[in-house]
């Protein structure tokens, strides 16, 4: 298992809409990140930044690697396009960011 921490941006202003998105989140995609091994999945926002952090649990790096080219994923990100920064593809603008203490 590995575990996994990335920030995303979300545009000033539509932080309830995203909060909202998520609470009604799609059941096919909840169903896809589990099938693809993602486990232990949350989402916390900066409200002075409005940086999104993300950390989850991978159990199996090959399906995870695999989502982008998932259709559910790909409209998930279509929806999403307009309340943050995205990539030419709709994914979201995304860093990932190095564990350094992790207290088990």
């Amino acid at each position: 298992m590995k575990r996994i921490a990335f920030k995303m941006f979300i545009h000033e202003g539509f932080e309830e809409e995203y909060k909202k998105r998520h609470i009604e989140i799609w059941p096919e995609l909840k169903n896809l990140l589990k099938e693809s091994g993602v486990e232990d999945y949350s989402i916390f926002l900066d409200e002075e930044t409005n940086i999104l952090f993300g950390v989850l649990i991978c159990k199996d790096e090959v399906k995870y690697q695999n989502l982008p080219n998932q259709s559910i994923m790909q409209k998930w990100w279509e929806y999403n396009k307009d309340i943050m920064q995205t990539n030419d593809d709709n994914s979201p603008k995304s860093m990932n960011l190095e564990e350094i203490f992790y207290l088990k």
